[in-house]
Parts: structure tokens; C-alpha cells; sequence
């Protein structure tokens, strides 16, 4: 007998520190990497910024080697731009990194590679998190038709315009398509197309938003305010 309530005793303690350990886990999942990719995250943005220049400035000729200002050949993992999107806030910003495996997406928005680049006719496709690691993409089921997203690069501030979303499962590829759903159709738009976890926690289907270009401002020439007007309802 005094054997058994020490199995019990034992046993409890071991639950106890297993459910401790579990806890500890998921707090470093659902809150500590969201504290530090955010902050990797702005630190990203604040080098991009410097070596894109003021805004307004002019833009000096782009050399063959450089990736950032051509979009070409951007190296894997190498941040090329920054993603602005008012209905997420006044302070949304997220970089946006060539590839989408793990590492990339745990410091930012990854872009698919093979998918055209911003303001390129076709599909800039992109990934990123609902939640843990920033979650970039957390609000992306409150986009509504007619948002807008800035996506600013070296040379240009490139604006689309949200056309609608759908729910598809991991499987349906050709959302990220040249012609975003039409595989094998020759494209003569260019597309942003967002994808992302759904539901949240759950990694069972994807929530998926095609926005259409609106326009490619030079930098040099400064970005209107009225795109980064917040919309109705959203707190900046």
C-alpha cells in the first residue's frame, strides 16, 4: 500500500512537471517569438529603409549587380521589400524575404520563388504566419474588397488593390499561379496574391487574397497619402 501512494505520489509530480513543461512551450510558441521576431522584424525594415533612401529622393541608376534595385536574382532569405498594409494599421510594416521555408517566415512575409516580383506582370505570390513569429498575417481574413497594400521597394512604391478571397485547401497550387486559379493561362495583369494558415492554430487549409495592381510610383516621387488612409473601422 505504502508503494502504490508512492507510485501516485510520483506519478502526480511527473504530470505536474510534464503540464509545466507544456506550458512554458506553448507561452514561448504564442508570445516569445512574437516579442522577438517583432523585433528582428523592425530592425529589418529600419536597414531596408536606409538603403532604399529617403522617400522623395531621387533614385540613383540601377547596377546589373544589384538584386534589390533590379529584382532579380534576389538572393534566398534576402529581405527585398516592405509590406504596408493600412487596415492592419497606421504602424503596419513587414519585410518581405525571398523563399518561403521555415527560416524565412519566421522573420517576416516569404515570397514564393518562380512568382513574379512587385509590379511584374503576373502573380507576386507570398506567405506568412496567422500566428507565432510576428504573425505578419494574423488579421488577413478582415481585408476587405478595395483595401489597399503598399508594397515598397528600392526603386518604386507598388499599390494593388484587394479583389477578393477564397479558402482552398494546401493541395490547390494554382492559386499562386501566373494568372491566379488558371494554371497554364498566360497572364497579361499583374497580381498579389496572400496566403496563410486557416483556421488559426490550424494548418488544414489556406486563407487565400488576390489583390489586383493599381499602380508603380517611382520613389523618387513620394508616396500620395491618400493610399495610406486607414479605413473606416480600423484602429491606428
Amino acid at each position: 500500500m505504502k508503494g502504490l501512494r508512492w507510485a501516485v505520489r510520483t506519478l502526480g509530480e511527473v504530470l505536474i512537471t510534464v503540464g509545466l513543461l507544456l506550458f512554458l512551450f506553448i507561452a514561448w510558441q504564442l508570445w516569445w517569438t512574437d516579442v522577438t521576431a517583432n523585433r528582428e522584424q523592425a530592425v529589418t525594415i529600419n536597414t531596408l529603409e536606409k538603403g532604399f533612401g529617403p522617400a522623395g529622393s531621387p533614385v540613383r541608376a540601377a547596377a546589373p549587380a544589384d538584386p534589390l534595385a533590379t529584382l532579380t536574382n534576389v538572393p534566398f532569405g534576402q529581405a527585398f521589400a516592405i509590406m504596408r498594409i493600412p487596415r492592419f494599421g497606421a504602424d503596419y510594416a513587414r519585410p518581405v524575404l525571398q523563399g518561403t521555408d521555415s527560416d524565412a517566415l519566421t522573420q517576416g512575409i516569404g515570397h514564393y520563388s518562380g512568382t513574379a516580383f512587385p509590379g511584374q506582370v503576373g502573380n507576386f505570390a507570398v506567405a506568412g504566419h496567422r500566428t507565432t513569429y510576428g504573425k505578419p498575417l494574423s488579421d488577413i481574413d478582415l481585408l476587405q474588397k478595395g483595401d489597399i497594400i503598399v508594397v515598397e521597394t528600392k526603386t518604386n512604391y507598388v499599390v494593388y488593390s484587394v479583389d477578393r478571397h477564397v479558402i482552398v485547401t494546401p493541395d490547390q497550387v494554382e492559386v499562386i499561379a501566373p494568372v491566379p486559379q488558371h494554371p497554364g493561362a498566360s497572364p497579361t495583369e499583374a497580381w498579389l496574391t496572400m496566403t496563410a494558415c486557416h483556421p488559426r492554430f490550424s494548418a488544414n487549409q489556406r486563407y487565400i487574397v488576390f489583390s489586383k495592381l493599381v499602380k508603380t510610383i517611382p520613389r523618387a516621387n513620394g508616396l500620395p497619402a491618400s493610399f495610406m488612409t486607414l479605413p473606416a473601422g480600423t484602429v491606428g
